[in-house]
């Protein structure tokens, strides 16, 4: 594909990123009058979020395998499908349950869009040409993570909109996609005898979930330490034992552990686990810290973001676009890690009382690194691993960023109740107020007396420093694996190209049988990917 092809091809798959994240993030600045109008309880505001994630989170993987099996073109627009049938249920929704329900749904789709996107842009761009695309997609997901709960608060805000569209304004962008993967994406398709490893699937999704429910609970619902946290610790890595073994003996195992003998593979898959941490971190806790430590709306506090975006948009854009044009790759992970570190070490010294000016010098170096470091760590693997993994080395690096993600809010969203409450408790002893009730409720700023309102500014401002105090040493030790990772010069052929070219030279291996190719150009040739084969190739 020349560069036009390249592009229009994108545009489909950028919609298609967009409507993934936005999907996580838009409802965080809704959720209170979402939860209101629908007559539910605290419990079911976790759910609502976590039910999304779970379903993202868990399926990465399996979307990832999937792919390296059948027709990826077909798969992307499943999953878009997914995500508008869960988008309309979600918007339509009458009870919590449905609402939980369709969340789980629109997970599922985001999954794929998750793992899939970056899976075609690898198979139709060569590693030495994709750093500039990468940045694109860069750019996107930072828009989505960051301009999500600005949407979100702005259509609540909207008295004829309402908290409904949150889900609703999702569906014109996957339709969209539908239909530029449909006219501009041409991939042919490898068709060859292939088994799914169903019982391995089922132990990886199990084993997740209940070890993202554990994280997303605790510290809510139960406490850290209570028999919950063992039953569910103690399921969920006796599940994950099990896939472990199953895995190890499946013909054609949804995650190959032989990937992680790759070592490029293995210290990438870290270092993105810790970026994850770094990142949601960064956009969770600022929009929460914006919002009562400096009293703003959920609108401004949206707008307030907008450093973070920058910084991230501009050197992902940037390294990638340079990174194209020199085929060097390693010294931009390594400045991602440093300045990422830095921009932790300097939000730590936040408060109640910080400059917005200061504020947005620190969230855009935090923006600069992180977006140094996400796409490019996904192109490190991807340009290191035979083409016939590709999707399953860059959705095991999504998945563990999401799991990083989700691990990391869950932990230091604990943290920051305890803290919040230490200092309430201190202020409030200060000012000679007697204390109500466990101080780990979320308080209206609103509805505040004057007298209470600095004490609680000042709590999350001091809080939220602590928080990212904490993610500082994360954002070092994935600095510290970056640094071992090896440079290799960057492939000139795209993933598809060297996917034929693997399976043609098996399939001569074996007297010409095993793998036969088609043209997937229009969606009129071949079967989309159906296993039609009758040998499977050498090597497999």
């Amino acid at each position: 594909m020349n560069d036009k092809q390249i592009l229009q091809a994108m545009s489909g798959l950028m919609a298609g990123m967009f409507v993934a994240i936005l999907a996580g993030t838009v409802v965080a600045n809704a959720l209170p009058r979402i939860i209101a109008d629908l007559g539910a309880s605290q419990s079911s505001y976790t759910w609502v979020v976590t039910a999304e994630l779970l379903a993202m989170t868990a399926t990465v993987p399996l979307w990832g395998k999937l792919s390296d099996l059948y027709n990826q073109k077909m798969l992307l627009q499943l999953s878009l499908s997914l995500f508008i049938v869960g988008s309309l249920v979600a918007g339509l929704s009458h009870d919590v349950g449905l609402l939980i329900f369709s969340r789980v749904v629109q997970g599922i789709g985001a999954g794929g869009l998750t793992a899939l996107a970056q899976v075609v842009m690898a198979a139709i761009i060569p590693p030495r040409r994709l750093g500039k695309y990468a940045g694109i997609f860069g750019a996107v997901f930072a828009v989505g993570t960051v301009a999500g709960p600005l949407i979100g608060g702005v259509l609540v805000d909207t008295s004829w909109l309402g908290w409904r569209w949150c889900f609703f304004i999702g569906v014109p962008f996957a339709l969209l996609g539908i239909i530029l993967l449909q006219r501009t994406l041409k991939l042919p398709t490898v068709r060859r005898e292939v088994t799914i490893d169903y019982l391995g699937a089922f132990l990886i999704v199990a084993g997740v979930c209940a070890l993202l429910i554990w994280t997303s609970l605790a510290g809510n619902s139960f406490d850290w330490a209570s028999w919950q946290t063992a039953a569910l610790t103690l399921t969920g890595a006796a599940l994950l034992l099990a896939a472990v073994f199953v895995e190890a003996r499946a013909k054609d195992p949804v995650i190959p552990l032989s990937i992680f003998r790759n070592r490029t593979v293995t210290l990438t898959t870290v270092a993105s686990l810790f970026v994850g941490v770094a990142m949601f971190a960064g956009t969770v806790f600022l929009s929460q810290y914006f919002q009562i430590a400096l009293g703003k709306s959920p609108t401004v506090a949206g707008l307030m973001s907008l450093p973070m975006i920058g910084g991230l948009l501009v050197s992902s854009t940037v390294a990638g676009q340079l990174i194209s044009r020199t085929g060097r790759w390693k010294g931009y992970l390594v400045g991602g890690g440093v300045t990422m570190t830095v921009g932790l070490a300097l939000l730590s010294t936040i408060g109640a009382d910080t400059h917005f000016g200061l504020l947005s010098l620190y969230m855009a170096i935090l923006g600069i690194g992180v977006g140094m470091l996400m796409q490019n760590l996904v192109l490190a693997a991807q340009n290191d691993v035979p083409a016939q993994d590709l999707g399953t080395a860059t959705s095991v690096l999504s998945f563990f960023r999401s799991l990083g993600g989700t691990v990391g809010v869950s932990v230091l969203g604990a943290i920051l109740a305890n803290r919040v409450a230490s200092e309430m408790t201190k202020g409030l002893g200060a000012a000679g107020i007697a204390p109500e009730g466990g101080g780990h409720a979320v308080p209206d700023m609103t509805q505040l007396p004057d007298a209470l309102r600095p004490i609680v500014e000042n709590a999350y401002g001091v809080a939220t420093g602590d928080l990212f105090l904490i993610s500082a040493p994360f954002a070092v030790v994935a600095l510290i694996v970056v640094l071992f990772i090896k440079e290799k010069p960057l492939k000139t052929t795209s993933g598809m190209e060297r996917r034929l070219a693997e399976a043609e030279a098996e399939a001569g291996a074996e007297s010409g049988a095993g793998v036969e190719f088609a043209k997937d150009g229009s969606g009129d040739e071949g079967t989309g990917g159906a296993p039609v084969a009758d040998k499977e190739p050498a090597g497999r």
